[in-house]
């Protein structure tokens, strides 16, 4: 069921080497302490580290015990610690607690922090206040790309959204030129830059900057990656804040895909332990489902199930000649699919299960209305019954964030009365969330004056005054407005469509949710890409609240293959959703195009609430 290519793809670039060199960089710092040590690693750098160094390699390296940092004494007999974590107060305090109880025991040992993605001032004046900056030896592991698939690279770095979009936090901006420095090293230069969002032009710039003080050793190379488009996620919250249904979105939604693998529990191994699960290009089952809308994986795998009986059947009649190669080169290929087939058929029936207890159906109903902009009292009737039932505090913020992005605002009267309730159900612990979600612009309170008509006047005045200043006072005073129905109309992302849309043999992106909505990110992209530019996307852009933040640069010398223009490496600051990959892999193969995603983590609308809220689950 994988979709034909229209034109042959072309390669994608081996990102295996980022894994090696962030291999060799972790193992020269771990020798910087010759001999026997014990290595202390922050809780959510594991399992990123798992992917890079497993256990034994570290302990091929003398590391003797691992430890996780928690706020427990440590309990190491060893002379040599090692500290593994991120750069954050918290672990820095950690850090000088445990040198100084050592100091009061008379017992002196050597202490070496490693800090990843970078090595923050703050985090050394920690030290230096505790009184522990001599007795420490800290350093700088830049792995700040992690190959979570062939055509996927994440940061690994959830809290960028929280302290970018929310603190105003630049400290990640760094980071992430960084990365693209690396990036544009290896397998660059990128001669077409597109991008769009406060952050991507903050980023964009450090990282020019970066290359012209190193006069790059990419002159004169002919660049692997045609394009690349730089996006912030506060451009589009309407997608990662929607349920999502194809495959791979719906196990991240149900199970949490961490780091590139999932933990299918009892319910869907069929037996009583639970089991890890890599989930990639490799796995062959997975890798032809996962941009698959649901409703057509069940058929899928049956189909296969089919299929994979009749192999095994084929050894009945075969004499032993036969039957000693098929055991030799088929046997092992088709046990291996047999095992895969059975875990995602589990995971099938326990999503199904899940879904039907939740009444799957209304609640993609009603977002399909908020999206559409029908029914509006009806849909915040079913939010106020989802709020009264207890149905989840991070589900009910979810609709109400939807419901204020697509109209602009709430209403006072609804803002008000939405937010008792909540408190009321949930608890008065969640005030400050909605403060966070003021903030960020996702659940707001329209002024009076400011319906949809009333703002889209303010624009359409703004488009005829040419004064630039105006401009941007105005939109100063607009700011975080969302725009969201003048933006669906503009790019036509709600499609018509006459009798059913074919999930089955999908027409075009909006498939991803069920033919109801094309993600605004991924049209964005697409709109750019044919134009080469942002030309004829001025009223877009000024919607958007991005007149100083659209940007473009091209190349002035050619030097591009056609093979590498086709190849788009797409990078998502504050995180991307599961449903966007599958979204932007489907126009790839309807234009002949091949993208290649990075992100800072990838997100789905309950992290993105998580990360938004004061209330820790």
């Amino acid at each position: 069921m994988a979709f034909p290519h229209r034109l042959d793809a072309p390669e994608l670039p081996d990102f295996s080497m980022l894994k090696r060199l962030a291999r060799d960089q972790l193992i020269y710092l771990l020798e910087q302490l010759p001999g026997k040590k014990d290595l202390f690693i922050e809780a959510d750098l594991m399992s990123p580290l798992d992917r890079i160094a497993n256990v034994s390699i570290l302990k091929q390296h003398e590391v003797d015990k691992l430890y996780k940092v928690e706020n427990k004494p440590a309990l190491s007999s060893n002379e040599q610690l090692c500290f593994l974590v991120r750069p954050r107060i918290k672990n820095m305090r950690y850090i000088a607690n445990l040198v100084n109880a050592d100091k009061l025991a008379g017992r002196f040992r050597k202490y070496k922090v490693i800090l990843t993605p970078q090595k923050f001032y703050a985090c050394e004046m920690v030290l230096e206040e505790e009184g522990v900056y001599g007795d420490v030896s800290c350093d700088e592991w830049a792995f700040s790309l992690l190959p979570l698939d062939v055509d996927l690279l994440s940061m690994e770095l959830p809290e960028f959204f929280r302290d970018y979009f929310l603190e105003g936090d630049q400290r990640w901006i760094n980071t992430v030129a960084q990365a693209l420095h690396l990036l544009s090293t290896l397998y660059g230069p990128f001669p077409n830059c597109y991008g769009i969002g406060r952050c991507a032009k903050m980023s964009y710039d450090l990282w020019r900057k970066l290359e012209e003080e190193e006069d790059s050793e990419t002159k004169g190379r002919r660049p692997e990656i045609g394009h690349i488009f730089l996006l912030d996620r506060d451009m589009d919250f309407v997608t990662a804040l929607c349920s999502q249904v194809v495959y791979e979105g719906l196990v991240d939604d149900t199970f949490r895909i961490k780091c590139g693998s999932v933990d299918f529990g009892p319910e869907v191994t069929s037996s009583d332990k639970s089991l890890k699960v890599l989930l990639n290009a490799e796995d062959k089952v997975f890798n032809e489902i996962r941009n698959e809308h649901f409703s057509n994986v069940f058929g899928f795998l049956s189909q296969k199930a089919r299929n994979l009986q009749a192999q095994y059947d084929r050894r009945r009649g075969m004499d032993i000649k036969q039957m000693k190669n098929f055991v030799s080169q088929e046997l092992k290929g088709l046990k291996q699919e047999h095992r895969l087939l059975s875990l995602h058929i589990g995971a099938c029936e326990s999503i199904m299960k899940k879904k039907t207890k939740q009444d799957f159906q209304e609640l993609i109903k009603t977002e399909h209305a908020l999206l559409e902009g029908f029914n509006i009292r009806e849909s915040t009737s079913y939010i106020e019954e989802h709020i009264d039932r207890q149905v989840s505090p991070i589900e009910s913020l979810r609709l109400m964030c939807l419901l204020s992005i697509t109209e602009n605002g709430l209403i006072p009267k609804d803002y008000r009365s939405l937010k008792t309730q909540y408190l009321q159900s949930y608890g008065p612990e969640h005030l400050l969330t909605f403060s966070n979600l003021r903030r960020a612009g996702l659940l707001t309170e329209q002024a009076p004056g400011d319906t949809l008509t009333a703002v889209e006047n303010k624009v359409s005045k703004l488009v005829t005054d040419k004064a630039a200043g105006k401009i941007t006072d105005a939109f100063s005073s607009l700011a975080k407005r969302s725009n969201f129905r003048a933006i669906s109309k503009k790019l036509n992302l709600i499609p018509r469509v006459d009798g059913e849309y074919d999930l089955k043999v999908p027409r075009d992106m909006a498939y991803v949710f069920s033919g109801a909505y094309v993600p605004l990110s991924c049209r964005i992209i697409e709109q750019v890409l044919e134009r080469r530019s942002w030309q004829g996307l001025d009223e877009v852009v000024r919607l958007l609240n991005c007149s100083e933040f659209a940007f473009t640069d091209m190349a002035k010398e050619d030097k591009a293959s056609s093979e590498s223009l086709r190849l788009i490496l797409v990078v998502f600051l504050g995180g991307c959703t599961f449903s966007e990959i599958s979204a932007l892999r489907f126009l790839g193969r309807e234009k002949g195009y091949r993208f290649i995603f990075l992100t800072t983590a990838i997100t789905n609308s309950a992290r993105l609430m998580e990360a938004m809220s004061e209330v820790k689950a």
